[in-house]
C-alpha cells in the first residue's frame, strides 16, 4: 500500500482534512494511483470518482466491504446531507437502503419501517403511506407481506373500512375480492345519495316556479 506525506497511508488520508482540502483532480490523482484504490473493483471505484467530484466523505463508504450498489445509496445520502448511519448497516440490502434513504430525504419517521425484518417491497409500501399521510400503523406489521400491505394501502387511499379485510390469515387475493365488494358498496352508496340530493334539488326547484 502506497505511503504518502507523514505516513499515511490513502485509507488513512482520505478520512483527514487535508485531503479535503485537495482538488477534485488532486484527488484523484492520488487515488488511481494507489494499490489501495486498484483492491476495489471498476464500479466501486466510480461510486468513490463520484463521490469526489460531489466533495462528499468518500471514506464512509470506501470499503471493501460495499458492494458499489451500496455505496451508491450511501454517496446519494451524503450529497443530500442525510444522516446515513441510519441505514449504514449489515442487515440492510441496498433496495432496503434505498427505502430509508428516500423516507430520509421526505423527512419521514423511518423508524416505522427501517426495521430488517421488512423486505424492501414492505419498505417501500410503508414509505408510500407515510408520504399520504394514511394510518400505516394498520400494515406496517411483519405478518404481512408487501402484496397484503398494498391490499390494505389501496383501501385507505379509497376510504373504504379496511378493518374488515386487515387480517394476515387472508392473502391479498381474498383482501381484494374483500376491498372491492367494500368499495362497490361505498360507491353504490354515494350514487344514492348524489341522487337523492339531486330529487331533492329539482323538486325545490319545481316548488319556486
Amino acid at each position: 500500500m502506497n505511503k504518502i506525506h507523514n505516513n499515511l497511508t490513502i485509507e488513512n488520508l482520505i478520512k483527514t482534512n487535508s485531503f479535503k482540502q485537495l482538488t477534485v483532480e488532486e484527488k484523484e490523482v492520488l487515488l488511481k494511483n494507489s494499490q489501495w484504490f486498484n483492491q476495489f473493483d471498476e464500479f466501486q471505484q466510480q461510486e468513490i470518482l463520484e463521490g469526489l467530484k460531489s466533495n462528499v466523505d468518500v471514506s464512509i463508504y470506501a470499503n471493501l466491504e460495499f458492494y458499489w450498489r451500496k455505496m451508491e445509496q450511501i454517496r446519494l445520502g451524503l450529497e443530500d446531507n442525510l444522516n446515513v448511519s441510519l441505514y449504514v448497516k449489515p442487515e440492510f440490502n441496498n433496495y432496503q437502503m434505498r427505502e430509508i434513504r428516500l423516507g430520509l430525504k421526505k423527512e419521514l419517521d423511518i423508524s416505522i419501517y427501517a426495521k430488517s425484518e421488512f423486505n424492501y417491497r414492505q419498505m417501500e409500501t410503508i414509505r408510500e403511506g407515510l408520504e399520504s399521510n394514511v394510518d400505516v400503523s394498520i400494515y406496517a406489521k411483519k405478518e404481512y407481506n408487501f402484496m397484503q400491505m398494498q391490499e390494505i394501502l389501496t383501501g385507505l387511499f379509497t376510504k373504504v373500512d379496511v378493518s374488515i379485510y386487515a387480517n394476515p390469515d387472508l392473502d391479498y387475493e381474498q383482501m381484494r375480492e374483500i376491498r372491492n365488494e367494500t368499495y362497490k358498496d361505498y360507491y353504490d352508496d354515494y350514487i344514492r345519495k348524489i341522487m337523492e340530493e339531486n330529487r331533492k334539488r329539482v323538486k325545490n326547484n319545481e316548488q319556486n316556479i
